[in-house]
């Protein structure tokens, strides 16, 4: 049976009854080598213990308790309800689990997650094959373990992830060091300083306490690593493509930045890869805004079915990939739903691509000519590009590039007659010098409506120390020319007839970007830009199957939240902010009677300056049942100066009302390229 919830264009139908009855084990310990008990969240049918199932891992450390729990009671119990054992385990330090968090993606967390699938295979209800599926930590470690060949570990499924973690992930884009590499580091800060559940463990608090006192603050790490060096290069599965052999299901996002990951694994892993793009933000295909969602559920259960199980279903034949179509609309930093198209390419690279090359010259994009620009662009452009990876649907999208253009240099297109439709990525190709050592490039490619409205089709950062070798970059030679290519990002997108597109360039992107030392000057002389042409399909070549979940889970709101995203500019100071709050509210779950409540505040500032950029960040959350009540905060503050980036950092834990452990750090690192 099944119900829809028809809140939006979307309506997503919740199942209740599946060809399975299934059953719940809510902590299964499972140990590790050195006597570290990892806690398991396990749906499975309830007779595998005498018909065994195949075995579905998802190993993140978000805290299956209370942190995933909402999103996971949407899909296990589903996937579970068709023949599989699908296993949520809290990695190492997090959550209910044991042992201390190291880094993300440590060799240890991986070593776990071989050891873990090797035990589940040898359960008395396992079938012995296992897969391993999750979305961006998550999409990420299953990547990583498949590059370890644990014999058990059949297919993943992928979704927004990345195969090499300097050039596509949270901390580097291009070489230039991103705000969210700082933004990150609070989030984990926050997210790990918390304890298990008492009711799951009689010594919580001795376990908590050992985790503050060895709790990470990771950022300052990441950020001293500005090259592609060995610390980057682990758990990069690009190191050795011909170690990528199991199935891989990948899951991309047009509203996500990590679109570039569905055709690194298409054109070099050596097993079978399918990718499915999407319009979504970083949130899973059936419960992701824009819409339309799609049955993420079925297309999982349909992969796992040929290469967990053998079921001869033809998903080896499946188009190499099924991406949306973004159709030209509107700016929306918060839209619920995108019109577009589905296309599907039988091949990676697709023969219906070809390149087009624009000239850009003084007189405009694809216009040719001589050209002189000079492009040295304010320290506060940026505020409309967004979020890394935007969550839903509080303005975190990249909205009008109008303000951002208006401080750019732009180069506008003709009014395309015709509508043009884009499918992979663009690549820049420059003549420039620079004033400064140290500088980075923002390209940005716009779809400008008769209106004047500008929407982002995809954007490229490269720092220019990196022009040549993300392994051993150099900084430039103030005033000598050289020649620059910039790859813009993946993207899916028809521009309408009457509208036009537009190449925006700058020198700064607040805060997406940490700002470089001094305001540089680019010098261009030459420039093209290289387009990848979709020949068009007029209808949609692919229907996905409708979202569909297991119910969701049981709860009240005790408090409701809030959330707001603004920017602020002082009149007087000339220093302009972009102010994130952001309240969860109270929720109790109604199944084991926990109390949860997050809250956010964020503030990153900069004035005309780069060395007055100034980031902070708080994080608290609140657990509590009952007479018992803990908090924790983490507040962090980044700043810099010519020669070094500052963080420093407190994180304070409350049991009840007194503070039973506090912690501050204060680091800083050398900046030797950004």
């Amino acid at each position: 049976m099944g119900a829809e919830n028809r809140k939006g264009p979307y309506p997503v139908t919740i199942r209740s009854n599946f060809p399975e009855q299934i059953t719940e084990i809510e902590d299964l310990g499972i140990p590790m080598p050195d006597g570290t008990r990892l806690s398991a969240r396990v749906w499975m049918p309830a007779d595998a213990a005498t018909k065994p199932v195949p075995a579905v891992l998802e190993y993140i450390p978000y805290r299956k308790r209370d942190g995933t729990l909402p999103r996971d009671e949407l899909m296990h119990p589903y996937v579970a309800g068709h023949g599989y054992a699908c296993v949520r385990v809290d990695i190492r330090g997090n959550g209910d689990s044991e042992g201390l968090m190291e880094d993300e993606y440590s060799a240890q967390e991986l070593q776990d997650a071989c050891d873990v699938i090797a035990w589940l295979s040898k359960q008395p209800w396992c079938s012995g094959t296992v897969g391993m599926m999750g979305k961006s930590w998550g999409g990420f470690n299953c990547l990583q373990t498949a590059f370890l060949q644990p014999p058990a570990l059949k297919a993943v499924i992928s979704v927004y992830s990345t195969t090499d973690r300097f050039a596509d992930d949270i901390h580097f884009k291009g070489g230039a060091l991103l705000g969210e590499n700082f933004g990150w580091g609070s989030v984990m800060l926050s997210y790990s300083s918390r304890p298990g559940d008492p009711l799951l463990h009689n010594g919580w608090r001795e376990t908590w306490l050992e985790r503050l006192r060895n709790q990470p603050f990771h950022a300052p790490g990441w950020a001293s690593h500005q090259t592609r060096d060995a610390y980057w290069k682990h758990g990069s599965i690009c190191e050795d493509w011909d170690r990528m052999t199991v199935p891989i299901l990948s899951f991309g996002g047009w509203n996500d930045n990590y679109m570039n990951t569905v055709a690194h694994l298409m054109e070099n892993a050596r097993g079978p890869v399918k990718g499915i793009i999407g319009p979504w933000v970083h949130q899973y295909p059936h419960t992701a805004v824009p819409g339309p969602k799609i049955g993420f559920l079925q297309l999982a259960i349909r992969w796992w079915d040929r290469w967990l199980k053998g079921i001869e279903n033809g998903a080896e034949e499946d188009p190499a990939l099924r991406a949306y179509m973004l159709h030209s609309a509107p700016p929306n930093p918060s839209a619920d739903h995108r019109d577009g198209h589905w296309i599907a390419e039988a091949e990676w690279p697709t023969p219906r691509v070809s390149r087009r090359v624009l000239m850009v010259s003084d007189a405009g994009l694809g216009v040719a000519g001589p050209l002189h620009a000079s492009v040295c662009t304010p320290q506060h452009l940026g505020m409309t590009a967004g979020e890394f990876f935007p969550m839903g649907l509080n303005a975190e999208m990249a909205g009008d590039q109008r303000a951002d253009d208006a401080l750019s240099v732009c180069f506008d297109g003709a009014v395309l007659e015709a509508p043009l439709e884009l499918l992979g990525a663009a690549k820049l190709t420059l003549r420039l010098s620079s004033d400064k050592p140290l500088a980075f490039i923002v390209a940005r490619l716009c779809d400008v409506a008769p209106d004047g409205s500008s929407t982002r089709i995809a954007h490229g950062i490269l720092n220019l120390c990196h022009r040549r070798s993300r392994e051993a970059p150099e900084p430039m030679l103030p005033g000598v020319p050289e020649d620059i290519e910039l790859v813009l990002d993946q993207m899916g997108y028809r521009v309408a007839a009457g509208h036009r597109l537009r190449l925006a360039l700058s020198t700064t992107y607040w805060p997406f970007v940490w700002p470089s030392p001094e305001a540089a000057t680019l010098e261009i002389t030459q420039a093209s830009l290289d387009l990848p042409v979709h020949q068009g399909t007029g209808d949609a070549e692919w229907t996905p199957p409708p979202a569909e979940t297991a119910p969701p889970w049981k709860h009240r709101m005790l408090r409701v939240g809030s959330a707001s995203r603004r920017i602020e500019s002082d009149l007087i100071t000339g220093r302009h902010a972009l102010v994130v709050e952001d309240d969860q509210g109270d929720p109790e779950n109604l199944s084991h009677g926990l109390v949860t409540g997050e809250h956010t505040t964020e503030r990153w500032e900069v004035g005309a300056d780069p060395l007055s950029a100034r980031a902070e960040i708080t994080w608290e959350q609140r657990l509590s049942r009952g007479d018992w009540r803990v908090k924790t905060r983490a507040e962090t503050v980044m700043t810099a100066t010519a020669t070094h980036l500052r963080m420093t950092a407190r994180l304070t834990a409350w049991e009840g009302e007194r503070v039973v452990f506090q912690r501050d750090w204060d680091e800083e690192v050398d900046r030797k390229f950004v």
